[in-house]
């Protein structure tokens, strides 16, 4: 099973905002990504299950902008494909969080509460 990050750029949409096209991107992998795990991160998505198959949806993923008019696009694509055994997005983090002595809690920018636990 393969984990792979994927993020699509569209350049030149006169605008900084992005978040319209990331719901349209949300949109093909709930119609295409049925049976994969996919989390959306504030930087890109993560999509978990066969890599032929997430590679096929990051190529759907890659089309989205160019079905609204964009000119150009950039995707990048990072893949984690571990063989020697099975591997998943939550596995990942839960293995960095029993490095740090944490169970799955939220993490806060630093500085974020006060002593006794309020927000400042």
């Amino acid at each position: 099973m393969a984990i792979i990050e994927v993020t699509v750029i569209p350049l030149g949409t006169g605008s900084t905002s992005v978040s319209a096209l990331v719901a349209d991107c949300q949109r093909e992998l709930q119609r295409y990504g049925v049976g994969l795990k996919f989390e959306l991160t504030a930087m890109g998505t993560i999509i978990e299950g066969d890599l032929d198959r997430i590679l096929d949806l990051a190529r759907r993923l890659h089309e989205v902008p160019f079905k609204k008019d964009m000119a150009r696009v950039i995707t990048t694509i990072r893949i984690d494909d571990r063989r020697d055994k099975a591997g998943t997005i939550a596995g990942k983090i839960e293995s960095v969080k029993n490095k740090l002595g944490q169970k799955c809690k939220t993490s806060e920018p630093n500085g974020t509460r006060a002593k006794d636990g309020q927000r400042k």
